[in-house]
C-alpha cells in the first residue's frame, strides 16, 4: 500500500525536524562539555593571577586565631569523638597518626597527617576536607591545616602535618561524634613550584596529639 503524497511529505518533513533537533541537542552538548572542560583551568588562571587558593577559601571560612581559642570557655561536661579518616587512593601515603581522639568542646586539639610522595616523579598536591554530619561543619574551627595551602613534594618526600583544631562550644547537643575524612589529589600542571614547609600557627598553646 503505497503512502498519500500529504502523508509522505508530511513524514519527510518530520523525519527533517527531528534531525535538526538532534544536531542543535548535539551542538548544545558539546558547548557544554567544553564549557565545564575549560571552567577548571579558567578558574585556576584567575585564582592564580590574583593569588587565591579557591579549594581552601571555605576552608579559611572557619579558621580562627590563637587569641580567639584563649577566650573560649571549654564545656567539660561534653565530651565529643572525632574520627579522622583519610582517602589513601592515589600514587602516595597518607593517613592520621590516630584514628579518633576524645576531645571537650572550647578545647585546643593537635592531630598529625603524614604524608609520602610514592611516584618516582615530583608532584603537586591539595587536600579537601569533609565532615559528617553535615550540621558540624560550621562548628569544626581550625587555627592550622594543610588543606589551606598546595605542597609540592619530591620523589619519595614524607612530611608530616598538624590540624589544629577546636570544637565551637555551640556545637548542637545531639552531635556526639564527628568524622573529619580527607581526599588528597594530585594537581596537575603546576610544575615543581615548592611551597614552604608549614609551621604550626600556635606555638605555646597547649594541644593534645596522639
Amino acid at each position: 500500500m503505497s503512502m498519500k503524497p500529504d502523508t509522505w511529505r508530511f513524514a519527510a518533513a518530520l523525519r527533517r525536524d527531528n534531525l535538526h533537533l538532534v544536531g542543535k541537542l548535539v551542538v548544545v552538548t558539546a558547548l557544554m562539555f567544553g564549557f565545564g572542560y575549560a571552567l577548571v583551568p579558567l578558574y585556576r588562571a584567575i585564582c592564580t593571577a590574583l593569588g587565591i587558593n579557591v579549594l581552601s577559601l571555605a576552608e579559611r571560612t572557619h579558621a580562627v586565631r590563637a587569641e580567639d581559642v584563649k577566650n573560649t570557655q571549654i564545656d567539660y561536661s561534653r565530651s565529643i569523638v572525632i574520627e579522622f579518616d583519610a582517602n589513601s587512593r592515589g600514587p602516595w601515603e597518607f593517613s592520621p597518626a590516630t584514628k579518633y581522639l576524645t576531645v571537650h568542646p572550647g578545647e585546643l586539639t593537635t592531630v598529625m597527617y603524614e604524608f609520602r610522595n610514592v611516584q618516582n616523579k615530583t608532584m603537586s598536591a591539595q587536600a579537601i576536607p569533609s565532615y559528617a554530619p553535615k550540621q558540624a561543619t560550621a562548628h569544626f574551627n581550625k587555627l592550622e591545616c594543610f588543606c589551606f595551602n598546595e605542597y609540592t613534594l619530591q620523589p619519595g618526600e614524607s612530611k608530616k602535618w598538624p590540624v589544629v583544631f577546636v570544637i565551637d562550644p555551640k556545637l548542637p547537643k545531639d552531635v556526639k561524634t564527628i568524622t573529619l575524612s580527607y581526599t588528597f589529589f594530585e594537581v596537575a600542571g603546576k610544575g615543581v613550584k615548592k611551597t614552604a614547609a608549614m609551621q604550626p600557627a600556635v606555638q605555646g598553646l597547649k594541644g593534645s596529639a596522639s
